[in-house]
């Protein structure tokens, strides 16, 4: 009988010893579970294609020009208030898409430069007479010829961002692009009425 109590009991403690294992082998698989969820497998990796390179490469020289241009007119004296306002303003929201842009075009692999040929592009850009006249202009008409060179300016960055709201893949280049169409846009309208202010 006490033989009997003793496998009785053998066999209780094997049974208890086999169902924690049994338990811990659970867990433990299911902490390997979590964590391959949040393993680095699902790596953040947004798309982008041919179009966002693009509209990438010609962007940055294109707004670099902006605020060139917005750095000339600012040095001058004799400068109507609502020009340096706006001016201003561009150079405000252009700088940190130029970094935004430029570390796009890092995380794609292709840094400015990497492109021969693909920097200097984009519609409305200055050529470099237009911007020895801007660099020379004094008082009102360095204001008129901003305003009208700037307009010019703009209509080549609206066009660029169309192209690339049509036909580009990566959603914050999108965005951006059509950020830009809005808000040069808008600033082509208030420009033309600067214009119209100064006669």
């Amino acid at each position: 009988m006490s033989q009997l109590r003793s496998t009785l009991a053998i066999v209780g403690v094997l049974a208890t010893a086999i169902s924690l294992s049994a338990c811990t082998a659970t867990n433990t698989m299911g902490g390997m579970n979590r964590d391959d969820s949040s393993s680095p497998s699902s790596e953040n990796s947004t798309p982008f294609n041919d179009s966002d390179v693009t509209f990438a490469m010609g962007m940055v020289p294109h707004h670099k020009q902006a605020v060139e241009m917005v750095d000339m007119i600012l040095a001058k004296e004799g400068i109507d208030a609502k020009v340096i306002d706006i001016a201003t303003r561009i150079k405000a929201a252009q700088e940190p898409e130029i970094k935004e842009l430029t570390s796009w075009l890092e995380a794609w692999g292709s840094p400015m430069g990497s492109m021969p040929g693909m920097s200097g592009m984009g519609g409305g850009m200055m050529s470099g007479d237009d911007m020895d006249k801007l660099d020379a202009a004094t008082g009102a008409a360095a204001s008129k010829l901003f305003l009208e060179q700037m307009t010019t300016h703009h209509k080549g960055a609206i066009t660029m961002a169309e192209s690339e709201v049509a036909d580009g893949e990566n959603p914050a280049a999108i965005s951006l692009a059509k950020d830009i169409v809005s808000s040069q846009t808008a600033e082509i309208t208030e420009m033309a009425d600067i214009l119209e202010s100064l006669g």
